[in-house]
């Protein structure tokens, strides 16, 4: 099945992987809906989008809250009438930390990001599917969400947390024809990861290099695509052999 015409969502969608995945999908001819908090980042991908020819919409979204995920399905729907991919990838690191001195806070908005809102998206996005009998999803965990890492506490259990959540609903879905999958990057240069020192090779697996937004985007289109057809509940790294 070509993706030319098929309709894509991509949280995050403002900035780094979620910025060059929306911009991947559109350039093999999906129609994608951009997703993002950040009104000027969302606006941005969605100005890049029009540039390159691409049919896109921006819908600004906190993808913890149940009703704005909800509204950025219902929206989508409105638009396109349906959803044939899903980059469920929106995302915050916070600063790291040693456990014990993790602000309750900061531990609460990090699980509402990266877990509550991928739990969501999966929620209201494979309502969708199912009625269609069709859909991939994508969500973006984490090399943290393959083995520990220090100082990233509610991060690494976030992103596990993914892992987790992919792996149930590739078993609950994969019969009712919608596949399932998870990346998990290593060091990525995006604004998320300004401050980290990902320019260090010791801080990277065996390229002892960070990746580019755009060498993750790769992955999600092969995933989206029938290239993928056989993988569901695949917890796919992509992070230079880092957790090897």
């Amino acid at each position: 099945m070509s993706l030319q015409n098929r309709v894509a969502i991509v949280t995050g969608a403002g900035s780094g992987i979620g910025r060059a995945s929306s911009l991947a999908l559109l350039k093999i001819g999906m129609r994608v809906v951009i997703v993002d908090l950040d009104e000027n980042g969302g606006g941005e991908t969605l100005r890049l989008a029009k540039e390159q020819g691409g049919d896109a919409m921006f819908i600004r979204a906190d993808v913890s809250k149940q009703a704005e995920v909800e509204n950025y399905v219902a929206v989508a729907m409105e638009a396109y009438g349906r959803i044939d991919v899903f980059h469920n990838n929106a995302g915050f690191l916070g600063t790291p930390t040693l456990l014990t001195e993790h602000s309750e806070d900061m531990f609460d908005k990090i699980i509402a990001i990266n877990l509550k809102g991928v739990f969501l998206g999966l929620k209201y996005v494979l309502k969708v599917m199912e009625a269609q009998h069709s859909g991939v999803i994508i969500n973006t965990s984490s090399a943290a969400g393959i083995h520990s890492q220090s100082y990233m506490a509610a991060y690494s259990a976030s992103k596990h947390g993914v892992v987790g959540l992919t792996r149930t609903a590739a078993a609950e879905f994969g019969p009712k024809g919608i596949r399932i999958n998870a990346i998990c990057p290593g060091g990525v240069l995006t604004n998320m990861t300004k401050g980290m020192d990902l320019d260090n090779p010791e801080h990277n697996g065996p390229l002892r290099r960070p990746a580019s937004p755009e060498e993750i985007a790769n992955v999600v289109v092969f995933l989206a695509g029938d290239e993928s057809s056989y993988m569901n509940g695949a917890i796919v790294p992509v992070d230079g052999g880092l957790t090897s």
